[in-house]
């Protein structure tokens, strides 16, 4: 491979006399041991039958896929049978295909994009308006800056300051509204799951050729990291454009900054430091935690012979000491003690807060798919080290890269989903092993010759039996695995999934209220939540206290007025309930739908409110003001 480490690098040529003494130079098999199963015609063209079919289910299962009542497992109930059959016809493609080496790599290349088209692009195509609460929060920020025309201070907008201070991601999603001339973001961002996926793509095979130049095994490492990426940062968010250029990072030191490399071409460096340069700064402008996990990586390459050259990581560490102390200090300066306090609080980083804990059947469930899929992954990954001597040691880069984030869980809970972003940074090494588990065994091509040379007896009957039966366990795990991403990403579509009807009750709201207007809701999970956040106030009770909660509970009406009172004319004080937050506040154990219905209807019963619109996902109401006449 050009610009490749020889350390680390596969070879498939005969070893040199010099070489084969040595195991740290000693080439490795491409893993290509089986026999074709088809003529080479029949070999080019066969596995577009299994792939074609599987779309064809899939375009069949969309069509016929009725998201108009979600239970509490989401997605997975309301899907079409025929979306489930198409997963495993493509599935059992991919393992036949990439088994035989006789096949064109494009043909691995083509299941891994019906994948994702089958995981990521689905509820694109389902949904009528964009999934999830925070990419809504995301296209009111990039309204703001459109609005605004440039960042404010949290004096002029409070806490979402913090979105100006690490504007990356959102000033280039405002430059592409104007550019493609679309009246907001949410005219693309249901898409942008599998945009983000695709921006994968190309670093992760560039990181896997680092190691290996077997197809099958380049090929299932992609398709598990897919497969275990339920974790949903590939979301419309800064993370998920922080992270894909976190693993291109990480792809550009593997391949041009190992030692061999730097002695090979010390005047392209310079290119390349400048590459990483740019790189690094849109990272540390667009996302607060991406930085710290580049840096550890990079660390912990270091630790490895084969990279010892500082320039990434001094750059990474300077570029983000510099934003931390300039654009981003404000809010580094007063989330500091929290910060300090968290460090070394390994429980408590870990924990879940109240209204993060997974409620009824459905909830439960596919919270544990999610765990158990990520369980075997790294279990797998596990395996994988222990199995293959060989790769253990050609990859071990690869390995420090994926343990590195472990140390994160002692530096901070970050809102409580730090354990999520760890197994996130942890993947593409993990699911590199993870592939070699189910893969045959490595051999240098030396044990190889050894082997043909001593030849040996047949198998036994019964001992051909027992491996046929064992061949069945990989395709076998490949195949769960992919069944178990979608109760794990899209398992809680009932929370994140808005209907037109909700999307329609929250925008007359904005589209009337006036400057210095008051929206109260249960929670933040409906669409447009934050919506002219820089001239409306927001107040969600359910992140009060849990005695204020039980206050609202006991005398909603009158609390709520209570909470509500001050506002002065011309703004006003509205009420919101709509089913998004139903969905999150019984899902996660916050309220009951018997409680948030009893509240509803002290409101509704109250002579202090009036009913301003409702259908059949929420109800507006209007706190009644003092002193002046009705509209």
């Amino acid at each position: 491979m050009p610009g490749s480490d020889p350390e680390t690098s596969s070879q498939s040529s005969s070893p040199s006399s010099s070489e084969a003494s040595s195991p740290a130079h000693e080439p490795v098999t491409d893993l290509s041991d089986l026999p074709p199963a088809w003529s080479r015609r029949r070999a080019l063209t066969w596995p577009g039958v299994p792939l074609l079919a599987a779309l064809a289910l899939w375009v069949y299962a969309v069509r016929h896929t009725d998201v108009s009542r979600l239970d509490d497992y989401g997605l997975v109930t309301a899907l079409h049978p025929t979306f489930w059959a198409g997963l495993v016809v493509l599935t059992a493609g991919f393992w036949c295909t990439v088994r035989d080496p006789r096949r064109p790599g494009a043909w691995a290349a083509a299941y891994v994009l019906g994948l994702l088209v089958m995981e990521r692009a689905t509820q694109a195509v389902v949904y009528p308006t964009p999934l999830y609460a925070w990419a809504w929060k995301h296209e009111a920020v990039i309204d703001h800056l459109l609005t605004a025309g440039g960042l404010q201070t949290a004096d002029q907008v409070g806490d979402m300051a913090v979105y100006d201070q690490w504007p990356g991601f959102f000033a280039a999603q405002a430059a592409l509204v104007r550019l493609l001339g679309v009246e907001s973001a949410a005219m693309f961002m249901a898409w942008w799951p599998l945009v983000s996926c695709l921006m994968l793509l190309l670093p992760l095979l560039l990181i896997y050729r680092t190691f290996t130049e077997d197809r099958r095994l380049i090929w299932t490492a992609v398709w598990l990291f897919y497969v275990a990426n339920w974790v949903g940062q590939d979301y419309f968010s800064p993370q998920s454009v922080a992270y894909a250029l976190h693993v291109g990072v990480l792809a550009v030191v593997l391949r041009r900054f190992g030692r061999t490399a730097v002695r090979r071409g010390r005047p392209r460096q310079a290119v390349w430091t400048v590459v990483l340069t740019v790189m690094i700064t849109a990272i540390v402008i667009s996302h607060q935690l991406t930085p710290g996990m580049l840096v550890v990586c990079l660390l912990a390459l270091g630790l490895s012979r084969r990279y010892r050259d500082w320039v990434p990581v001094v750059t990474t560490v300077v570029i983000f000491l510099a934003w931390c102390l300039t654009a981003a200090l404000p809010f580094l300066s007063a989330a500091m003690p929290d910060m300090i306090r968290s460090v070394g609080d390994v429980g408590a980083n870990v924990e879940t807060g109240y209204g993060a804990t997974p409620t009824g059947t459905g909830a439960i469930a596919t919270s544990w798919a999610a765990r158990l899929l990520s369980g075997s992954v790294l279990l797998l990954a596990a395996v994988g080290v222990l199995r293959q001597r060989v790769l253990r040691h050609r990859a071990r880069p690869l390995l420090l890269v994926a343990a590195a984030p472990l140390p994160m869980f002692a530096a901070s809970s970050y809102g409580s989903e730090m354990i999520f972003r760890v197994l996130l940074f942890m993947l593409p090494g993990a699911a590199f092993f993870a592939a070699a588990a189910i893969l045959p065994k490595v051999r240098t091509l030396a044990a190889d010759a050894a082997a043909q040379e001593a030849g040996g007896r047949p198998a036994a009957p019964a001992k051909r039996r027992r491996r046929r039966l064992v061949a069945w366990v990989p395709p076998a795990a490949l195949l769960v695995g992919t069944l178990a991403f979608v109760p794990s990403y899209s398992g809680k579509d009932r929370i994140n999934y808005f209907p037109p009807q909700e999307v329609a009750l929250v925008r007359q709201l904005f589209d009337q209220a006036p400057e210095g207007s008051l929206v109260v809701a249960a929670n933040r999970n409906y669409p447009h939540a934050y919506a002219s956040y820089w001239s409306i106030d927001h107040y969600w009770f359910l992140d009060d206290a849990r005695s204020h909660v039980d206050r609202i509970v006991r005398d909603p009406a009158a609390t709520l007025a209570s909470d509500m009172a001050g506002i002065e004319r011309p703004a006003r004080a509205y009420f919101l309930l709509t089913q998004g937050q139903f969905a999150n506040s019984e899902m996660n154990g916050q309220l009951t739908k018997a409680q948030l219905d009893r509240i509803r209807t002290s409101v509704d019963a109250s002579p202090r409110f009036r009913l301003v619109a409702e259908n059949g996902a929420g109800w507006l109401y209007e706190l009644k003001q003092a002193g002046g006449a009705e509209r």
